[in-house]
């Protein structure tokens, strides 16, 4: 496929997915990916999910799950994040995802560099999720489902601040960690959180 993956937002390609993760820099938590099937017709109000409100981001995730042809979601666990970097987690994240489709892509669009391993064929695009449309629907799912997740987490492990940071490295984060000690959210492989565990 020559030059059709560098579709416009809104356009889409015959049964391709677009799949994209979150959550590479956070000290806790999952990282999650999403693949997409857009309708032929596409999706209004797509974009790169950081360039939107939360409440748009809502919005459109519930947008998506109806009109998409297909959408799933994968995941890796904190546990899997440590024992296989978050580099390999996040690729095994996108596998997940995109097995999960109940539609065969017959090709697939990865945000990024690097590819996971796919059934169909595929490719990487760097700045994806602003550039094609069924990456941007990934990005927007992903985004949404991980930060009510964590926004959910924050009940059970309360003064980490996870409703507001998300898991990402904030001031506050890293104090609530001096304080609190690392809980069973946090990825023991990540220098802050090593350091608070006293692993070189």
């Amino acid at each position: 496929m020559t030059g059709s993956a560098r579709l416009p937002l809104g356009e889409t390609a015959s049964q391709a997915a677009g799949i994209d993760e979150v959550g590479r820099g956070p000290l806790a938590g999952p990282v999650v990916a999403a693949a997409v099937i857009l309708p032929p017709s596409g999706i209004r109000g797509l974009a790169d999910s950081k360039a939107l409100t939360p409440s748009r981001r809502s919005e459109l995730s519930g947008r998506i799950r109806e009109q998409a042809m297909a959408w799933a979601l994968g995941r890796a666990e904190p546990a899997e994040i440590d024992a296989l970097d978050i580099r390999r987690a996040s690729l095994l994240a996108m596998e997940r995802a995109l097995g999960g489709l109940t539609i065969a892509p017959d090709y697939a669009w990865i945000d990024g560099r690097e590819c996971p391993q796919l059934p169909c064929s595929g490719e990487p695009v760097v700045g994806g999720d602003s550039r094609i449309a069924a990456i941007g629907a990934a990005s927007i799912l992903a985004k949404d489902a991980r930060d009510r997740e964590m926004v959910a987490c924050a009940a059970t492990y309360d003064g980490y601040g996870f409703e507001r940071h998300k898991g990402y490295p904030t001031r506050e984060h890293l104090a609530a960690l001096d304080r609190l000690g690392p809980s069973q959210l946090h990825r023991r492989s990540f220098a802050p959180v090593a350091r608070r565990l006293g692993v070189d």
